[in-house]
């Protein structure tokens, strides 16, 4: 899955401090990268960061954010909706 390839691409890293950085709009163009290469790789794509450096996405840098806004949220946010009593 996603969460593994994220983990590995930041090397140790603190994930929840690089998830924090992309909620308060300080997102680097590695992390935007990263994230999304680690995406599309848990998804089962073969492709490495330095392609997905060389893609083009629909509004530009906007587009590239909106992606990765998507992705971690995907990645760590819980759900809204409370359990339902059984």
């Amino acid at each position: 899955g996603a969460l593994p390839e994220i983990d590995h691409a930041y090397g140790g890293e603190d994930l929840l401090a690089a998830a924090e950085r992309s909620g308060q709009g300080q997102i680097r163009a590695s992390d935007a990268i990263r994230v999304i290469g680690a995406g599309l790789r848990g998804a089962g794509h073969a492709v490495t960061d330095e392609d997905v450096a060389a893609m083009q996405v629909d509004g530009g840098a906007a587009g590239y954010l909106r992606i990765v806004a998507d992705l971690l949220k995907a990645t760590f946010a819980v759900e809204d909706t409370p359990p339902k009593n059984p």
